[in-house]
């Protein structure tokens, strides 16, 4: 009975195989059973890395081979990476892990994850949210948000009310506006646009921005 210790994953790149952390023996016997069963699911398509459990070099091999010799699936070569990951991107900015923390952040507090980060409730000045994806608040923000931390600049921060300490998507951080800015009553969204970071709020064809 599967374990659920492998998953496929297919993109444009092509197909990565997500591991859970377990015992490497169980891993291999779900693997071999899988690829079994999806043979339609890998036609035409190349295996380009695993993800999530670190294994050992002897491990993966271990893999490989069972992988290419047993199943004659097309394999990148050890090292081949596509350009996102080349550049150390978080791939899941439209989609992906994401972590849930279900309660508001008090000052001291640092969340840090590799991939997207979703609060309910609110960031207190003294926060600290860092993610390799987006950051969501279900609340007010007012600490120090920095998404798409590893370079990516497709990140985005949104909240029911943006008020950051600092707010920074890849290298790039908002400056302070000018004037005293009105609090909008609308969700609001923060990305990378023409190199800077612009805040507008969520409403269907609502163009108004501030830096």
């Amino acid at each position: 009975m599967s374990q659920d210790l492998v998953i496929f994953k297919g993109t444009k790149e092509g197909i990565y195989i997500y591991i859970k952390e377990g015992n490497f023996r169980l891993i291999k016997k779900e693997l071999d059973m899988k690829l079994k069963k999806s043979a339609s699911f890998f036609k035409g398509g190349k295996i380009i890395d695993f993800k999530g459990k670190k294994l050992s070099k002897i491990e993966e091999d271990e893999l490989r081979e069972m992988i290419h010799n047993k199943y004659q699936l097309e394999l990148a070569q050890m090292g081949e990476k596509d350009e996102s990951e080349r550049q150390g991107y978080f791939e899941g900015i439209d989609e992906g892990k994401t972590k849930f923390i279900k309660t508001t952040l008090r000052s001291g507090q640092i969340i840090r994850y590799d991939g997207n980060i979703v609060i309910f409730g609110d960031v207190n000045p003294g926060a600290v949210i860092l993610a390799t994806g987006n950051i969501i608040v279900l609340g007010t923000l007012r600490g120090i948000a920095h998404a798409g931390y590893d370079g990516n600049k497709k990140a985005l921060v949104a909240a029911f009310n943006l008020q950051p300490t600092q707010l920074r998507i890849a290298n790039v951080i908002a400056r302070c506006p000018d004037e005293d800015v009105v609090l909008s009553k609308w969700p609001e969204i923060a990305k990378i646009e023409k190199g800077e970071v612009l805040i507008e709020t969520y409403l269907p064809k609502n163009n108004k921005k501030r830096r």
